[in-house]
């Protein structure tokens, strides 16, 4: 029986990359950004909050998706589907949006003097500090799909030689054991780590979703505590929003604690949410399914392309600059994402799954 509710946090999760990859345009803390603009805290507390779960409640999705998929398929038909659902995005995205957000960075600063296509060539031989803000090569959202195909790979190896070892299932844990699941990611957090990106840590949270959130009796006892972790999650996401953002003093070991509290809680808050609450199907609900990669890849060009373009209208005006280009990146993505599930070909190099028109609303 299919879990809706992975579908539906995973979709829920994603419409969210617009909000947050807006506000990285007001960081204040001087991080490089495709188009920048003057330092707003409330706004970039955005990005602080979401920050420590967002990109772990996704791996952890991708886990217990595996553990389910390679219950119906062989290993060798799971790696296939991996490398077309995420390598082919992957490459097409590197050849086309990348190098578009990267050379709009640079005519935002006035560094770069030629068109579209000669900037490829500095978009590929500029390897500075791989954000793309300076022209240079940048992996943008498409890091995600990398670290993804990366550790579904790793994770066949993983489970193929446990298999081998030993077949016993996996003992039901009690949900303190649960909770506790979360101490080493302090530890793994610069492990493999770049540009703040740590594969080891999402391995680690990939194959927690694999052995432990695949199980239906931790998803339960995950709704039952929800009332407890998800105000936990958020208690803690505020604090370390407000050690970080509003105090202008630096509290490392409090912002630590702070922000891998939050990162757990909220990630557990969030299964047993969706699992009360989300683990539904209708037609809106198969439809945004269905259009979650295309608009993965497509969200982030819109947001910088209308930064950059509504730059000059709004200047001065904080709240015109994140709010409107964020609202015309959603129309243009959604656009986008409609397109793309009419036309099979674009359809593949973005990653959906294709399906004539009639069925896309009846997903199962």
């Amino acid at each position: 029986m299919r879990k809706h509710f992975i579908d539906n946090l995973r979709w829920g999760a994603v419409l969210m990359l617009i909000p947050y990859h807006a506000a990285q345009a007001f960081n204040t803390w001087g991080e490089p950004n495709y188009v920048s603009f003057e330092g707003s805290r409330a706004i970039c507390s955005v990005i602080v909050f979401m920050s420590p779960w967002y990109m772990p409640l996704l791996f952890l999705l991708a886990g217990i998706s595996t553990r389910y998929s390679l219950q119906k398929r062989s290993r060798s038909q799971y790696l296939t589907e991996r490398l077309k659902r995420l390598g082919v995005p992957l490459v097409f995205g590197m050849l086309t949006f990348v190098p578009a957000m990267t050379y709009i960075a640079e005519k935002s600063r006035g560094t770069f003097e030629g068109g579209f296509f000669e900037h490829y060539s500095v978009f590929f031989t500029k390897l500075t500090d791989w954000t793309g803000a300076d022209g240079g090569f940048s992996m943008g959202q498409f890091w995600f799909l990398l670290y993804l195909l990366v550790i579904s790979s790793a994770a066949v190896g993983i489970t193929t030689l446990q298999k081998k070892l030993t077949d016993r299932p996996a003992p039901v844990l009690p949900f303190p054991a649960v909770i506790l699941l979360g101490a080493p990611l302090p530890l793994l957090s610069e492990v493999l780590s770049v540009g703040g990106k740590s594969l080891a840590e999402f391995l680690y949270i990939f194959l927690v979703g694999y052995y432990v959130f695949s199980d239906d009796r931790i998803i339960e006892k995950a709704a039952k505590y929800r009332f407890i972790t998800l105000p936990a999650g958020i208690i803690a996401g505020i604090a370390d929003v407000y050690l970080f953002v509003w105090t202008g003093t630096e509290y490392p070991a409090l912002n630590t604690a702070a922000k891998f509290v939050c990162e757990w809680c909220m990630v557990l808050g969030l299964m047993g949410l969706g699992k009360k609450r989300l683990d539904l199907s209708n037609k809106f609900t198969a439809h945004m399914s269905s259009r979650s990669m295309s608009f993965f890849g497509y969200h982030f060009i819109w947001v910088v392309l209308f930064q950059y373009l509504m730059a000059g209208a709004f200047e001065g005006n904080t709240a015109l600059l994140y709010f409107v280009p964020e609202a015309a990146a959603y129309a243009a993505t959604f656009i986008c994402c409609e397109i793309t599930a009419r036309l099979p070909v674009l359809g593949f190099l973005m990653g959906e799954r294709y399906r004539k028109r009639e069925e896309t609303t009846h997903r199962q």
